[in-house]
């Protein structure tokens, strides 16, 4: 879990997830020679900070987001959200601009109308435009783990262990996901015009609720406010059964994931979205279950060869 403890430290929000980029570059250099097939790594012009890995000859895609919710700055000490992330009155941030490193506490406002906007509380201003997130305490035990970003940075962890044993797929690390999406396409469309891949698996992380439970196996999403293809969600429900994988079914009526932007693309893509549930969706301490993060990995592995 050391791997997953550092990437979830990376300071990575929406917009700005560059260092999370360049961590990424760096890793799969030190550490392709030791992967079964050397991939092809696409970034840089044309990609903005999304990066591509293409090993072999892929029939599908693994997604995984590496951008993270947060606050942006903005005048007079009020801070505005990236995405949706839980606000807690007296949750950490952290963060540096122009005059240095930023460790600061949120604050949260109620107006007449019962609106809540919200401030940071720090001994200085901040420049504006500062993005800050949350601060990381990462803790595991012998059953969990828990931190702040486990969404995605979980996901992204996925697909790094998948990238080991990998001989035939693409596997594309995303930006924007938590504010609205907008890299998804021009990825698709890449890898579609150029290789052919018009099936993807959903590297991300869902949540607990009354259908999808702690320790009960990975997820796998028939449905949240997007609708994928039933053929394909059925083809991978079956696999999932003839590998011995454990998992659940999640049936929802909301939240979106890198799988709604493919939905919307112009290109044919099948999607599911496959991925461990946490608890405390969106907040400081998302905790997940070790056992469900294993036969996550079990699953994307197997199917990446059946697919």
């Amino acid at each position: 879990m050391e791997l997953l403890k550092e990437l979830c430290g990376i300071h990575a929000p929406s917009g700005n997830e560059i260092a999370l980029t360049n961590y990424l570059l760096d890793y799969i250099e030190k550490n392709k020679s030791s992967w079964k097939v050397q991939p092809e790594i696409f970034y840089g012009d044309g990609f903005q900070d999304c990066i591509m890995l293409k090993f072999g000859e892929p029939r599908t895609a693994i997604f995984a987001h590496i951008d993270s919710i947060g606050f942006t700055v903005k005048y007079n000490r009020e801070i505005v959200k990236i995405g949706g992330p839980r606000t807690i009155e007296g949750t950490i941030l952290v963060g540096s601009d122009s005059k240095g490193e930023i460790e600061c506490e949120l604050f949260v406002i109620e107006d007449e109308d019962g609106r809540e906007h919200y401030e940071y509380v720090f001994y200085r201003e901040i420049d504006r435009g500062t993005d800050l997130v949350f601060k990381r305490n990462f803790i595991e035990n012998e059953t969990h783990v828990q931190s702040c970003y486990m969404d995605n940075r979980l996901g992204v962890w996925n697909a790094l262990q998948v990238a080991e044993n990998l001989e035939n797929g693409v596997i594309c690390f995303s930006c924007w996901e938590e504010h609205g999406g907008g890299s998804v396409g021009y990825l698709a469309k890449y890898m579609y015009e150029n290789w052919g891949v018009r099936q993807a698996l959903i590297s991300d992380i869902t949540w607990i609720t009354d259908g999808v439970t702690d320790g009960e196996g990975v997820a796998i999403s028939m449905r949240d406010s997007g609708i994928p293809r039933r053929s394909y969600i059925n083809r991978i429900i079956e696999l999932a059964k003839q590998g011995g994988i454990k998992y659940q079914l999640e049936v929802e009526n909301a939240g979106g994931s890198d799988g709604n932007a493919l939905q919307k693309s112009p290109y044919p893509f099948d999607w599911c979205f496959i991925g461990a549930a946490e608890h405390n969706v969106h907040s400081p301490i998302e905790k997940v279950n070790k056992s469900d993060i294993l036969e996550m990995v079990k699953l994307y592995e197997y199917l990446m060869n059946k697919l």
